[in-house]
């Protein structure tokens, strides 16, 4: 203990180092702002006919080259600017987790602004803050303004004679004219879309956010996406068959728009969205998570529709889902060091796996984990236990058998002839910052069932900061359903196994637990000798099996920049040097020219070819350095005489079952028979910041939105834990 408060005293930065560090960061974000304004400002002027007619042509002859030709403006107009805002994340990122993020100004502004983030339920959106119901607004308002300005320049031009002329009617060409601007209305969707689940972005965790939370952003521009390029496709469809040009949907044109690569990417598109919907996903999740994988033939196919040139529009936020794709498969590939697990008799495992050092996140982080012998496709995402803190050489995960893929590794886990599980893993995702844990003074967190997992993350990394950062921490209330008295055993998991603690009379925890389906003790729950034992499983990992390890070593933001960066220089020097030796001579050739589908294909190549190669070398470059500390690890691991035979993992001498708990239960009191008065026990708390989390189910979720949302009680400050697909 004392040599990590050392650690972390030498690792504490100077006031030179954070101010300087501050003063990098802000204008890091000025520029990032500037970017993003001008962003915003291409596409709310894309659509008008200043950008058309004025804009458009003169950035044309002005960025006119042989080295790549018309493709060159869209580049420099969206790909650019956006990949140039994800590196400056990655450094701003960067200097928060090192240097810390203190700044009194933005906390006040943070503050100011805590009426924006009160909960709202609205029908079909579910649990938003009035921020989120504001930005959605904002973006529909850029559909309709972007969707009404080409209908109006569009239908301006057209009229009786006109129509005429190509042998339509008034209402045919506007419906033809109508369909077109719906797919381009539907591109600014498609722009969007990948953000929300990019799990290592440096973007959302600029904006303060996680891929957790992010991901009903992907569902909402994912619905608006499918509406709109369904309707482009039926409008278009429609208007070839009442102009007798049905043959066009056959069409694969060598230099214009592939009908066919459109249709293809559509039947693409309804696949994923038709089996996206609540119910079925719920449902049958397999067929989700499998259909969901079109996602790819849905980008290759309308790359070959639209043209490379256009594609680029949306490319930006693709781009960065791809690289962290790649990423993720990379660290897949590496078996994980599984080395005991805890079983509890309410179908609960706790997995424990060694874990680098190096390697640190957040409470409330998430992982996804494979188990082939289970599913070799099949990856589900588990709320972290542990604290990377209190807990350095360990990472823990607590998993409810519920489904069929759970229930089958809780009873391979309680196997007693299991000595070896293989396990890979992805991750860990969370925020970057837990400035959040400290902004309240009282922190109430309510659990339904196995929602209970990312609080006591939570607890632990209170535990670290008040026994041994000697922090004043806030003050605690767990208040935590359940339906059986015998997953009241799931409270035994909140201290770790690791380490005996004693907590002090500054940690200040208060727990309710309510079991709702009996009204009467089974046990004797204040006598912890006699509730069902635990039973422990200790594993053999193998040789090859390596402890988690950040993907890209402890600055691996500035890795990520740099493979961003370094990835799309050489995708363009790749592009600019085969344009102007290859397709160039070809285009100016009268009797030839290059097709737009082997542009398309020959970019996509390339932007693959950049990404695999950047982010394989700095992978592997820093697997290097990973090993070198799980060969130290390693050499610290062994059989321990006193302990259990099939014992490999650091303490495993200590004898889980016999650690004290007097601490907590002293702090625990059970209810049966009964649901938590919510709206009581919140309101009953008089300090002047009240921090109310809450994980577990959707209707939970919900009435604890509500209570804070009412304008009852204007100390309540709201956050969802929520980690559904």
């Amino acid at each position: 203990m004392d040599a990590r408060v050392t650690m972390v005293k030498r690792s504490t930065p100077s006031s030179h180092e954070l101010g300087a560090s501050n003063a990098l960061r802000a204008a890091t974000m000025a520029v990032v702002v500037v970017i993003l304004l001008g962003h915003i400002m291409i596409l709310v002027m894309t659509p008008t006919k200043v950008f058309r007619q004025k804009w458009l042509p003169k950035l044309r002859v002005d960025a006119n080259s042989t080295f790549f030709g018309p493709q060159g403006v869209t580049i420099l107009l969206y790909p650019f600017p956006i990949l140039l805002l994800a590196v400056l994340a990655c450094v701003y990122v960067h200097l928060g987790k090192r240097y810390g993020s203190i700044n009194m100004g933005r906390r006040e502004l943070k503050q100011r602004l805590g009426i924006w983030k009160r909960p709202e339920m609205i029908k079909g959106l579910g649990i938003v803050s009035r921020i989120e119901v504001a930005f959605l607004a904002m973006f529909l308002a850029l559909l309709v303004w972007s969707f009404s300005t080409y209908l109006r320049i569009a239908f301006a031009s057209i009229n009786p004679q006109s129509a005429a002329k190509v042998g339509e009617k008034v209402w045919e060409a506007k419906l033809g004219s109508a369909a077109l601007r719906l797919g381009l209305v539907g591109n600014i969707c498609l722009c969007f879309l990948f953000y929300p689940v990019t799990r290592g972005s440096s973007v959302l965790p600029f904006f303060g956010l996680t891929s957790e939370a992010s991901v009903k952003y992907h569902i909402w521009i994912g619905h608006i996406l499918m509406t709109l390029f369904t309707a482009h496709g039926v409008c278009q469809i429609i208007y070839w068959i009442v102009t007798d040009q049905s043959s066009q949907m056959l069409k694969w044109s060598k230099t214009e728009v592939s009908n066919v690569g459109g249709e293809l990417s559509l039947i693409a598109g309804l696949l994923m969205w038709v089996t996206s919907f609540h119910g079925i996903r719920r449902r049958m999740f397999e067929l989700f998570f499998y259909t969901h994988h079109l996602y790819i033939l849905f980008i290759v196919f309308y790359i070959f529709h639209v043209g490379i040139s256009y594609a680029c529009i949306m490319l930006p936020g693709f781009y960065l889902f791809l690289l962290d794709r790649f990423l993720r498969f990379l660290q897949s590939r590496q078996g994980v060091r599984l080395v005991s697990a805890r079983v509890l008799p309410c179908e609960i495992v706790e997995l424990n796996f060694s874990k680098s050092p190096g390697l640190s996140y957040s409470p409330t982080s998430s992982m996804f984990m494979n188990v082939p012998s289970i599913s070799k496709l099949q990856w589900h995402p588990f709320t972290i236990s542990s604290s990377s803190n209190l807990e350095p050489e360990k990472l823990s995960v607590i998993i409810k058998g519920e489904g069929s893929w759970t229930k089958k590794l809780n009873h391979m886990v309680s196997s007693s002839s299991l000595d070896h599980l293989d396990v890979s893993i992805e991750g860990p995702y969370g925020p970057v910052s837990t400035d959040f844990l400290l902004r309240h003074e009282t922190l109430v967190m309510v659990s339904g069932g196995s929602g209970i997992t990312p609080f006591i993350s939570m607890i632990r990394e209170f535990i670290f900061m008040s026994e041994t950062l000697k922090h004043k921490t806030p003050k605690l209330q767990l208040i935590a359903a359940f339906k059986n008295s015998s997953d009241l055993t799931i409270l035994d998991l909140i201290l770790p196994i690791s380490t005996n603690y004693q907590l002090s009379n500054n940690f200040d925890i208060q727990i309710d637990a309510y079991v709702t389906r009996e009204k009467e003790p089974t046990l004797d729950h204040s006598n912890y000798n006699s509730k069902p034992s635990i039973r422990s499983v200790w594993f053999k990992p193998k040789p090859s099996d390596l402890p988690i390890s950040p993907t890209l070593g402890p600055s691996s933001w500035l890795w990520l920049a740099a493979i961003i960066s370094s990835s799309f220089i050489i995708f363009l020097i790749l592009m600019g040097t085969i344009t102007r030796y290859h397709i160039y001579p070809i285009d100016h050739n009268t009797n030839h020219i290059y097709s737009m589908a082997s542009r398309s294909a020959l970019n996509m190549a390339l932007i693959c070819f950049s990404i695999a190669t950047t982010a394989s070398a700095a992978f592997y470059w820093n697997k290097k350095q990973n090993m070198r500390e799980a060969n130290q690890i390693k050499s610290l691991e062994g059989p321990t005489p006193a302990g259990s035979p099939s014992s490999w993992f650091f303490n495993a001498d200590r004898e889980m079952e016999s650690l004290p708990q007097l601490s907590l239960s002293q702090s625990t009191t059970v209810h049966y028979g009964e649901r938590p008065d919510l709206k009581r026990i919140m309101f009953e708390h008089k300090e002047a910041s009240i921090g109310v989390l809450v994980c577990g189910p959707k209707k939970l979720r919900h009435e604890v939105a509500r209570i804070c949302s009412s304008g009852l009680a204007d100390n309540l400050h709201f956050k969802s834990i929520s980690f559904s697909w």
